[in-house]
Parts: C-alpha cells; structure tokens; sequence
C-alpha cells in the first residue's frame, strides 16, 4: 500500500532538498506534482485541493523560508498535515458501558465482515478482553457457519444463530448467552447489505436501537477506493458509525481511502486489516502511516508486533545464546518462524526508517515457500544434528534432504547461511555493531 505515492512525494523532496535555499517558486512546482501524486492515489480531490492549501500557506511562510534546511522544513510540513488529515492519533475502540457491551460490524457485502469479526476476537482476546462472537447474518447462512468456524479456531464461543432467527432477537438473547458465558465484548457480525436498501437498513437501526452497542464499525474494502469514502458516508448518515475498519488494506496499491475518509466524513479510521491471518488487523495510527508514505519507517508498529509475539522467556534464553556463541539450528528455525508469525520481510523492511528508499530492498521479493523449505530441512535432522551441526557430513546431507523432500543443493545452501549467521554472530560479539564487515548478512 502507498507504493507509488510514497515513490512520487520521496521524488519531489529529493528535488527540494537539493536547493540550498527556496523560492516560491520551487515550492509551487514541488506541490504541483504532490497535487498530482495524491489525485492519482484516488484521494477525494476536496481533500487534495484543501491539503495542498495548507501545506503551502505554511511552505511560503518563516518556518521555511528562514530555515538553514528547507527542504527537510516542508518535509516535516507534509508529515504534519497528513497526519493531521487521517485523524492525528488512533482513536481506538469505544468499550464503554455495562459489561458485557457490543460491538457492531456493518458494511456492503463481500467487504470482509466475517473474517474481520474473527481478526477483531483475536485482538480483544490479545488485550485481555473476552469475546463473544455473534453471527447475525441470517440470509446467508454460510456466514453463520464461516464465524462458527472461525470461533471454533481461535476458542472463542460463538452463540448458535440459525438462519430461521429474527436478527434483533439473536442480539437481545445473546447479550444474556455472552453474560452467562462470562464473556465482556460481543462482536455482532451483521449482514451484508447495500446502502441503499431501506429495509435491510432499518433492520441495523432496530438492532441499535434494542442493543444500545458501544461501537459501530463499518468495515469498508479499501480496494473500492473513493466508494469506500461514499459508502462510509451513506452508513454514518443511518447510524452514525463510530468509525471504519479498512479491510484488505494489503491489496490497495493507491490508498486513497485511508487518507480521504476522515476528512470527509469526520469518522476516524480505527483498523486496518492487512492480511488473511487471525493477527492481520493493526490499529491505525495516522502519524505512523504517514512516515511510512514518506519512507521515515514505522519502528514503533514492529516492536509492538514484536512484543505481542515473542515469548519474553525464550527471549533471555536466546540472548544467553547468542553471548555464548551457542545459537543452534533449532534456534535459527524458531527465529524464522517468529519472523513468518510478524508478516512479509517486505513489509517489516519498510517499517525500518531509510530501508524503504533502499533500491535493492525496495524491490526485494521473499518466497516464502523458501522459508516453509528450510523449516522443513531443519525439521529433517535428529536433535543432536540440529545442535551440533558439525557432526552433518555428506551423507547425512543425503538422508536429510530425501527426509524433506528436497536436493542436497538445498541443505547445502541452508548450511551455507547458517554458518554465516554463526560469523557474523561471533563478530558482533567481538566488537559489538562495528564487528560487522560489509556482504555479512546472509541473503
């Protein structure tokens, strides 16, 4: 997402950062192509018109133009008002009220509702809460088995809807099932619905009217673009919404909706979903989205995906290890699935400040079947191959790769990286960060 705007802006700073001093002028051609950039990320043009406005009112003015670094001033102009634009901070769920309280999913259909359902259960079961799954969807009683499914997966209790139940009466009964269940936060997964359908409207507005939820979420697709913008408008209208869920925020090269919808219709973007897996729904953060389109990195977004996945023990077992010298191939195959569990390489370079400028980076595409391949050759070796991997002589290479199913090229190469893991270790312990010689990295 933000590709190709993050390209075009990072295209205009270079400019401006290579004047010494600004003229108005400079800063004119500048916001002509940063005008340009964001109409074709498919951001609503009022917001593109009023946006440029108030980047160069500030732009012409002292802040700038008496500044010894101008170019990085507009810079930090720019990172300001688009954060500004998206909301300045995340505004999070609205959870208050008597326990157990609900939260409502509307939305058009085939936008993500379910599934979403299921990713927002797992990020209030990561923070402690306790969900209630609510399957509401009567008119199409695949969602209703699809959310069973879900719930059944993550363990979270699900209330037995069927498709012969009024929706309002599945609500009401469920707020006693989820009290009975010792559950504090029901998730109620509406049905799909066009905006424009009176009836299937006023059913949402009854289902509000009788559950009183403490939030309403409009899970919008953000590969609609401006619909998404349109349609987050027509809903807050019926039900004034508590905000948006952006879901499939991974298959949205433009990202026009993130940075419109806010402006448009004042409803903050509370969560971005970012890929298939029960863990892909982030909380939006806007002054974190807009240093990842300027390429400043998201440090913050990795070290909270960090925390939330590794186990705080194995931690300080690993650091032993890696003092000592002793990182094994079991530990070389517990790491990468740590990194597997946090999302695409790609994705976690780009959080990290400079790297998403870096060309060879940029453009770095990581199979991550090579990943599943090398887990599974680990997996081949008896445990004493895998800590003492000295003792793996050529036959052994032989049996380990018929074992996985791959060539002894593979395992080769596997060895190969693994022993400059194990140098570059041994570096850093030598001489810290400056132990580290240049082409150490294994890949």
């Amino acid at each position: 997402m933000f590709d190709s705007l993050s390209d075009r802006l990072n295209a205009v700073f270079k400019k401006l950062k290579g004047h010494g001093k600004l003229s108005e002028k400079n800063i004119e051609e500048g916001l002509r192509e940063v005008r340009m950039a964001l109409l074709e990320a498919d951001v609503h043009y009022k917001v593109v018109k009023k946006l440029v406005s108030d980047i160069k009112k500030r732009a012409l003015g002292k802040e700038v133009m008496a500044s010894l670094t101008p170019g990085q001033q507009v810079i930090k102009i720019v990172n300001e008002e688009l954060t500004g634009l998206m909301g300045s901070h995340n505004e999070g769920l609205n959870t208050t009220g008597t326990k157990p309280v609900s939260i409502m999913l509307v939305g058009l259909q085939g936008s993500g509702k379910t599934t979403t359902a299921g990713k927002l259960a797992f990020f209030l079961r990561a923070k402690g809460n306790k969900p209630y799954l609510v399957p509401v969807d009567v008119y199409r009683p695949a969602a209703i088995d699809q959310l069973k499914k879900l719930g059944a997966q993550l363990s979270v209790p699900v209330f037995p809807s069927d498709a012969n139940m009024d929706p309002v009466r599945i609500c009401l009964d469920a707020v006693k099932a989820a009290q009975k269940e010792g559950c504090d936060t029901l998730i109620l997964d509406t049905a799909g619905r066009l905006h424009v359908d009176e009836k299937l409207m006023a059913e949402l507005c009854n289902i509000k009217d009788s559950v009183k939820p403490s939030d309403i979420l409009l899970v919008a697709d953000a590969m609609t673009g401006q619909d998404a913008v349109n349609i987050a408008g027509s809903f807050d209208d019926a039900l004034d919404i508590g905000g948006i869920i952006l879901s499939k925020i991974d298959g949205d090269a433009r990202g026009g909706a993130a940075l419109s919808i806010k402006a448009v219709t004042g409803k903050p973007v509370k969560f971005v979903g970012t890929g298939e897996k029960s863990g892909d729904l982030e909380l939006f953060h806007p002054e974190r989205m807009s240093s990842r389109i300027l390429g400043m990195g998201d440090v913050l977004t990795m070290i909270e995906k960090a925390e939330s996945l590794v186990d705080e023990k194995k931690a300080v077992e690993l650091e032993k290890k890696l003092r000592k010298n002793q990182f094994t191939l079991e530990d070389f195959r517990d790491q990468m699935a740590q990194i597997r569990k946090m999302g695409s390489l790609k994705d976690l370079i780009g959080m990290i400040p400079g790297m998403g400028k870096v060309k060879q980076l940029k453009n770095l595409s990581v199979d991550e079947k090579e990943l599943i391949r090398i887990e599974s050759i680990i997996n081949s070796m008896t445990p004493q191959e895998r800590r003492h991997h000295n003792i793996i002589n050529g036959s052994r290479r032989k049996r380990i790769a018929k074992g996985s199913g791959n060539s002894v090229q593979d395992v080769n190469r596997l060895m190969k990286n693994y022993a400059q893991v194990l140098k570059m270790l041994k570096k850093i312990n030598k001489g810290g960060m400056r132990g580290l010689g240049r082409g150490m990295l294994p890949f």
